[in-house]
């Protein structure tokens, strides 16, 4: 019959020393860890601020009427791309088109008067060479009259109707020159052009010329239609909104940073950005362009009043704009609103807390042609009235 063999009396040894060995490593391993740690906080975590409270900013352009009427044409919708000066919208010209046609006749009418005054500038100086000619015969035969007169050949009635010949001559003359006079006040240091009844018709023509011209609603910019409410057969009037205009390539970030992350953030340091809807994988590089000069509490149209004795402090956020370059937008274009994650490298702290950057500019021109357009109208309807 076998006998049960005893334990080895090394094996309880054995076992402490694994357990020593194991913690050994699992201590090894937690300090290169650390180290590893602290090696990459000092040398690169510490120099970046991030936060997942950004959203995607931008221009929303409106188009709203100058003029009353009623719509007679939508040509765009909903998501829809449209090119800067592009007609979206019309307005029923009708009444615009009278009036303007109205003021042109005026216009027209007004310069042919004018002309007349110049013309009569003319007239009158002939009048005056006609009266002098008058004048200088009746003095003549006034003098032959007084010179025979002496010798009785010539009665005094005779020399006496001479010189009533002699004033009315002289009286034609002074009302020729005074008649001169009054149309030359009226035509001096001018032109039919710049004569004053004239700017005065070509401003109705003008304003007429306008009022026609905005009966067509133009894209202020390239961009995609957004909030169309507008529709066809309805009444408008100046300033309701009628649609949006979103140009995508002139957006932004607002990333809400917590105050203390703020602490070392600096206008125009460098920042990395991810958008939800492309991942990970496409990664924006904007840099920091300014700061919103208020929290949104104290920005906001009722301020919250905290003087109350339940207060409880509240960590503040401040808006960071963060600009994208235009390749990486067209490239990836971005919608307004959408959730964004930043990343902002701190390490050069050598920039301002406040933007100095001259202001941005938003303006369009696809207003100014109305006024060219109506000079040129204006210029031809009086060249061909001149």
């Amino acid at each position: 019959m076998n006998t049960p063999q005893s334990p080895s009396v090394n094996e309880p040894a054995r076992q402490p020393g694994k357990r020593k060995t194991l913690l050994a490593l699992l201590v090894a391993a937690l300090a290169i860890a650390g180290a590893a740690y602290g090696a990459y906080y000092f040398l690169d975590a510490r120099f970046h601020v991030d936060t997942d409270d950004a959203y995607v900013n931008g221009n929303v352009v409106q188009i709203t009427p100058q003029v009353t009427g009623t719509v007679i044409a939508v040509n765009a919708d909903n998501t829809q791309v449209v090119k800067k000066g592009e007609p979206v919208v019309q307005i029923d010209p009708a009444d615009a088109t009278i009036a303007l046609q109205q003021a042109e006749a005026n216009l027209g009418q007004t310069v042919r008067q004018i002309h007349g005054l110049y013309v009569n500038d003319d007239k009158y100086r002939a009048d005056i060479a006609q009266h002098q000619s008058d004048l200088s015969k009746a003095q003549d035969d006034l003098r032959r009259r007084l010179s025979t007169g002496m010798t009785g050949a010539v009665s005094d009635e005779e020399i006496s109707h001479a010189r009533d010949a002699v004033r009315s001559a002289q009286a034609a003359l002074d009302a020729a020159r005074q008649q001169l006079g009054a149309n030359r006040a009226l035509t001096a240091n001018t032109s039919v052009g710049k004569h004053p009844d004239v700017l005065a018709s070509a401003a109705h023509v003008r304003d007429a010329y306008l009022a026609y011209a905005r009966t067509t609603l133009p894209a202020p910019v390239t961009g995609y239609i957004a909030q169309r409410t507008v529709q066809v057969g309805q009444r408008v009037s100046p300033g309701t909104p009628l649609m949006s205009v979103v140009p995508l390539e002139q957006v932004w970030v607002d990333a809400n940073f917590k105050e203390w992350q703020l602490r070392h953030i600096r206008v125009g340091q460098p920042v990395e950005l991810a958008a939800d809807v492309y991942g990970s994988s496409v990664i924006y590089h904007g840099k920091v362009v300014g700061f919103t000069p208020g929290t949104g509490s104290a920005l906001a149209l009722l301020p919250a009043q905290n003087a109350t004795g339940n207060w409880i402090k509240v960590v503040q956020r401040l808006p960071v704009r963060i600009a994208i370059p235009p390749a990486e937008l067209e490239k990836h274009p971005l919608r307004v609103g959408l959730s964004m994650n930043v990343d902002v490298d701190v390490k050069d702290p050598t920039g301002t807390q406040l933007g100095t950057e001259p202001t941005s500019t938003y303006k369009t021109d696809v207003f100014a042609k109305y006024g060219d357009d109506a000079d040129a109208a204006i210029a031809r309807i009086i060249a061909e009235n001149e």
